[in-house]
């Protein structure tokens, strides 16, 4: 007996069961397995009709993505060429979905001629999300399904929908309200084929695909979309396999999908995606603590400030059940935020997102104080007031008198020293830092530093209680900035002393968003506000006082009242939505260089991608070798979830494996060479850059 699947006949009806723990991931020999059990049933002349399920409660969760890349990929039998045999079974088969069908899963689900589903399942082909596009044919069988354009809306937001949309689109042909009934009901429909002599497979429903479609459509979508997808390359696959369904039959055209996914699989981008799913997945593990590390519950939440910052740390909670109290100082700062939050989901409300039943529970959740004794009760306390040590400190003695024993005490501090934080109270262990990014309700990172003290069940605690809320909980050793801020710092550095020297704002930026980052570093400043950043230099003067020219012009604009977009100007003059360049930061620029004796030139794009991302990814490796962060991949989940960097090349460590570790080592000592005082000044390559590179070493590492 196979035991990844189970195998039954009741009656004329045989019943498959997926049995590959944990999520019947389509790896090679569960594929073996299927194929093996369907054979067997369509060669019993007792069975009249065939069941798929999932044995476990949940029906199948896609590929398995270990494979990818591998010749176990493909190994016999393929997921295309098990799906096309189960195509040509001549008996009903029936694919009985429960939970979820997702990516390969649907393409089983697909190649059923029939499809049952439990009414809270959810359906979907995320593999976008890897760089891929479904492979087994899902670009070809479910436009024939469901028509081109809902099928082309599924692939291209790789998000799943509802069982009752799928419903809706004729993508399930059943669905059954209670999921313990499923399997009863997936035997009654099978009977009720039987009886009618219902085909095999019925005739499909959407011959011709894109028929009720405009002739240019295709055309105008990608028109429409190819601004949005920059540099990725699986749309424009999926949008071309999707294509050749409405023009190839089906034979033709899974051939073609199978050529073009094959290409997606190959590439630079598909791999560094696959990198960072798998990145997630290891971010939970961390040193010191296991999954047998008790955990603290936390049924209150108060959060102390009710700014921007702290209204959106608040939503995070009141979204997911838990209550929230805001404390503010001043009565008319409290109202302030509590409108603002209730501003916040009536958007979401008028765009469907939320109905008016939702917004009023997540409302009712969130109590107002100005009173510290109305906290006392809370499991988690979250700071979140002015960046300022002294400030902070004075918060945490006040909550380190009132809360409650056990209670954990958070600082959202983005920059400060956490240590120095708990050192203030008498409970160092309970202390934790957790860095929200703003806007806090929707940025999916989170920041969570833990201090020199700080218990494990805390850290436990907190990294489950960031994915409850929907964040990616990424572990951060205390230093200035952290992980993202500090790999910030030289980032930004380089880019306000290439404008000195003649690259222009916006050239500058026009480098980084054609990499595909969302943002170039000078419109970030912008955004974030120019007079945060003075703040976050101020409290480090010490450590930058030796370099006269650094981040002089962001200074200046500080000094002239130019804070960003919340001024209208600062870098650039903004005009409603629209951002434009301003020759008097141009002006500045060759005025500070001018005093600074700093030699104006052209800048090349190069220079400009080198010296930006060479010394990020510099100080990235530094903080791996000193163990503030755990892992590389830890760095590349902060720098896609929290400052825009593109997913579909890995983060900035992986980026550099592409580029080459010896090239970024190279690049480093050139410019350490070629900018004479300044380049002694700041280009010094991090020590473990070196050994890897000496070693021979192509991936990031601590050696």
């Amino acid at each position: 007996m196979n035991t990844l699947v189970n195998y039954h006949v009741e009656d004329n009806l045989a019943l498959i069961g997926l049995a590959s723990k944990p999520v019947n991931a389509l790896g090679q020999p569960l594929r073996a397995a299927i194929l093996e059990a369907c054979e067997r049933a369509a060669s019993d002349p007792a069975v009249s009709a065939i069941i798929l399920h999932g044995a476990n409660g949940l029906f199948c969760a896609g590929a398995d993505i270990s494979e990818f890349g591998l010749p176990a990929s493909f190994a016999a039998p393929s997921l295309p060429d098990l799906l096309l045999r189960l195509t040509g079974i001549d008996k009903p088969l029936i694919a009985s979905i429960d939970r979820f069908a997702l990516g390969g899963g649907l393409e089983l689900a697909l190649a059923c001629g029939y499809r049952i589903s439990a009414a809270d399942a959810r359906l979907g082909l995320p593999e976008i999300n890897l760089g891929l596009l479904p492979g087994a044919g899902g670009t070809q069988r479910l436009p024939r399904l469901i028509g081109a354009e809902p099928a082309l809306d599924m692939m291209m937001s790789g998000q799943p929908i509802s069982a009752g949309r799928a419903f809706d689109l004729g993508l399930v042909d059943h669905l059954v309200g209670e999921a313990d009934c499923l399997l009863d009901g997936a035997r009654t429909f099978a009977r009720e084929l039987i009886g009618e002599g219902a085909a095999a497979h019925p005739a499909e429903r959407h011959g011709k695909p894109a028929a009720a479609l405009p002739d240019d459509f295709f055309t105008r979508y990608r028109a429409a979309h190819e601004p949005r997808w920059k540099n990725r390359l699986a749309p424009r696959l999926v949008l071309a396999a999707v294509e050749s369904a409405c023009v190839l039959p089906l034979h033709a055209g899974l051939q073609r999908e199978l050529t073009l996914f094959k290409e997606a699989e190959a590439s630079a981008q598909s791999q560094a995606l696959r990198h960072v799913f798998f990145a997630e997945r290891e971010a939970g593990k961390v040193a010191g603590v296991s999954t047998s590390t008790a955990l603290r519950p936390v049924a209150k939440v108060a959060v102390i400030g009710a700014g921007t910052m702290g209204g959106g740390i608040a939503m995070n909670f009141a979204n997911v059940g838990i209550p929230v109290t805001l404390l503010e100082l001043k009565p008319e700062a409290l109202e302030r935020g509590l409108g603002q939050i209730r501003n916040s989901y009536e958007i979401s409300r008028q765009r469907g997102k939320l109905t008016q039943s939702e917004l009023d529970q997540r409302m009712a959740l969130l109590t107002g104080t100005l009173d510290y004794a109305d906290i006392t009760e809370c499991d988690l306390v979250i700071e979140a007031v002015f960046e300022s040590l002294p400030i902070k400190q004075q918060v945490f003695r006040t909550l380190d008198e009132v809360c409650k024993p056990g209670a954990i005490l958070a600082s959202n501090t983005s920059t400060l020293d956490v240590d120095q934080i708990a050192a203030v109270t008498r409970r160092p262990q309970d202390v934790i830092g957790l860095h929200f990014f703003s806007p806090a309700n929707v940025m999916r990172l989170l920041e969570v530093v833990r201090g020199k003290l700080t218990a494990p069940e805390v850290l436990a605690t907190t990294l489950k209680l960031g994915k409850t809320i929907g964040k990616i909980p990424v572990v951060s050793g205390v230093c200035f900035g952290f992980i993202g801020n500090r790999m910030l710092e030289p980032y930004s550095r380089e880019a306000h002393r290439l404008v000195l020297e003649g690259a222009a704002p916006a050239q500058i930026d026009q480098v980084l968003t054609d990499l595909g980052l969302a943002m170039g570093v000078m419109a970030m400043h912008d955004l974030a506000g120019i007079d945060v950043s003075f703040l976050v230099r101020e409290s480090r003067r010490e450590a930058i006082a030796h370099d006269p020219s650094y981040c002089r012009i962001a200074d200046e604009l500080n000094a002239l009242g130019r804070f960003g977009q919340k001024t209208k100007r600062g870098t650039y003059i903004y005009e409603g939505r629209e951002r434009k360049e301003d020759f008097e930061v141009i002006a500045l620029a060759e005025r500070i260089a001018g005093e600074l004796d700093i030699p104006r030139r052209p800048i090349s794009t190069q220079e400009i991608h080198d010296r930006c991302l060479f010394m990020l990814i510099n100080e990235g490796i530094q903080l791996l070798d000193e163990g503030i962060a755990e892992r590389a991949g830890d760095i590349d989940l902060v720098w896609i979830n929290g400052y825009g960097f593109p997913a579909w090349l890995g983060g900035p460590m992986h980026y550099a494996e592409q580029i080459g570790l010896d090239v970024v080592l190279a690049g480093i000592g050139n410019y350490r060479k070629a900018l004479g005082e300044y380049g002694e000044m700041w280009f010094h390559p991090a020590p473990l850059l070196e050994r890897l590179v000496a070693a021979g070493k192509t991936r990031i590492e601590r050696i």
